[in-house]
């Protein structure tokens, strides 16, 4: 089967927790990332991390579990937390929750002439299964999501939008919990994104970072063996 950017994506990930642990060597983990940057099937991918636990977890082949990345790796701790909001509300102002909050199983949002954020890429869930109920008249609310969570919009606008949008494509992890968005958006808007973290992307371009730079080295001790495997009659040629 031929393999996505997210499954190379969660074996590079298990690579980096190896090598920071110690179970490989650097010279080992350039090896094996390249490889898995330039791998296109499960068959390619899955003997880079035979040998390897995910992250936080035991030995798990690609093909028959996914190793979990990012937000998607704390899942399981992030499920079943007593709830720290019900809901939230705002006339001629705005509300926000975000960051290390948890998401009771039904909360309910209200805004008229005004605004609000919810914000779940931090956030941790009081249910596998949270219905978020998001009503707004004249105003606007702005709800955030990991590309990894299991996520339903079905709200209703007149004159005004109740929808979705994305700007990170993501595969809902199987361990997230779903959440069910709806509601009534009036002479206004309700709008959900998929969206990495800040937190998430600079991570991700360190990692792309590293890779770039390890394939470089690699090139240039190619370069050196290359020079190295030459005669003085043939370097006196260029």
């Amino acid at each position: 089967m031929r393999a996505s950017d997210a499954e190379r994506e969660r074996v590079a990930e298990i690579l980096r927790e190896a090598v920071a642990e110690g179970r490989l060597e650097m010279e080992e983990f350039e090896q094996r990332l390249d490889a898995t940057y330039k791998a296109r099937t499960h068959g390619e991918l899955e003997p880079l991390v035979r040998d390897l636990p995910a992250p936080g977890a035991a030995v798990a082949p690609v093909g028959a579990a996914p190793a979990l990345t990012g937000s998607q790796r704390r899942w399981a701790d992030r499920i079943g937390k007593p709830a720290t909001s019900g809901g939230a509300f705002a006339i001629w102002g705005g509300f926000g929750r975000r960051g290390n909050w948890t998401v009771a199983r039904k909360f309910t949002a209200f805004a008229m002439w005004g605004g609000g954020e919810i914000d779940l890429r931090e956030a941790n869930f009081e249910d596998r299964e949270v219905v978020i109920r998001c009503f707004t008249i004249m105003g606007g609310m702005q709800v955030t999501v990991p590309p990894e969570l299991d996520v339903q919009v079905k709200g209703i606008g007149i004159l005004g939008g109740f929808g979705e949008r994305t700007k990170d494509d993501g595969v809902p992890s199987p361990d997230s919990p779903r959440v069910r968005i709806t509601g009534l958006a009036l002479l206004g808007g309700v709008g959900v994104e998929r969206k990495r973290s800040k937190a998430e992307k600079q991570r991700l371009r360190d990692a792309e970072l590293a890779r770039l730079r390890e394939l470089d080295q690699e090139r240039g001790r190619g370069r050196g063996r290359l020079e190295k495997g030459r005669g003085p009659s043939d370097r006196s040629d260029d």
